[in-house]
């Protein structure tokens, strides 16, 4: 819970490491630096991690009245990041989404693509208000996506999150500020709008846009990835598994998250290893010293 850098300034929409300087009936105030507080009400006290003078880490956003407020809970997504969000209620003049804190994210009119439904899930961006310092969601993401292709390159990993389907596969946004596509031919497990994966740079677009894989790229890179998998699955199930390289591709992708072709390749990899068994009917992992 403590840190060893205080922030200099009170951030609203981001993670504030605060230091504790007093103690009041309704909870705590935290000061940043520049003696600017902000008050932890006692529902996330825990007072023997919270003692005078001690950095805390905490998000900030602002209450019913505008009001600066601290809590040690974490949104779904924090300022600048993107999440899937699920409307719970619904004015002439815009929207709530649940993010996971006590008050719920407001996604003005002006901010939607389409009326939002309640019960319904939209992929949102969280915004702030410089001038009254409010948080929002905006379903207009495009605007913020970084065009500057500075620092990609093929086979990077990068953290997605699947915003939309297409006819060619699904458009994501990668490391909350990149949009990029995987395609559906080279997809091999199950995946939707509101997933978060790790994927892999497959081509640095002129356009700036990232085409991705959800595989490393390149044959080496394929088989290592891919003899990681098979060997935890084996750990998994007592040391054997009921595949063998005729099995079928879609039970192939379904378990390993593979194709078929990248399947042989690694069962032969692991078996030059001598790290398996290949029977009739199954993969035997190799007992060392057997």
């Amino acid at each position: 819970m403590t840190s060893k850098t205080q922030n200099q300034h009170i951030r609203i929409g981001e993670l504030n490491r605060l230091k504790v300087v007093r103690d009041t009936d309704f909870g705590l105030y935290l000061q940043a630096e520049d003696f600017e507080e902000v008050l932890l009400p006692n529902i996330y006290v825990m007072e023997d991690e919270m003692p005078m003078e001690a950095l805390v880490d905490v998000f900030v956003y602002t209450d019913s009245e505008d009001r600066p407020v601290a809590t040690t809970k974490m949104p779904y997504a924090k300022l600048g990041e993107y999440g899937y969000f699920t409307v719970v209620d619904y004015k002439s003049y815009g929207a709530f989404v649940n993010w996971g804190l006590p008050k719920d994210l407001f996604v003005p009119l002006s901010q939607q693509k389409e009326y939002f439904n309640i019960g319904k899930k939209y992929i949102l961006r969280i915004c702030l208000d410089e001038q009254t310092g409010r948080l929002y969601g905006t379903q207009k993401i495009g605007q913020y996506f970084n065009r500057s292709m500075k620092g990609m390159h093929q086979n990077k990993e990068l953290e997605v999150l699947v915003i939309a389907k297409t006819p060619l596969g699904y458009k994501v946004v990668a490391d909350n500020q990149y949009e990029g596509m995987l395609f559906d031919n080279e997809i091999f497990e199950e995946i939707g709008v509101g997933d978060r994966k790790k994927a892999y740079i497959k081509t640095v677009r002129k356009d700036g846009k990232l085409d991705l894989s959800l595989q490393p790229i390149g044959k080496k890179a394929k088989v290592d990835e891919g003899e990681q998998k098979v060997m935890e699955l084996l750990e998994a199930h007592s040391g054997e598994l009921p595949f063998t390289y005729k099995s079928d591709a879609e039970e192939i992708q379904k378990v390993f998250g593979m194709s078929k072709k990248n399947f042989k390749r690694t069962l032969t990899a692991l078996l030059e290893q001598n790290r398996i068994i290949l029977t009739d009917k199954s993969i035997v992992q190799e007992k060392k010293g057997e």
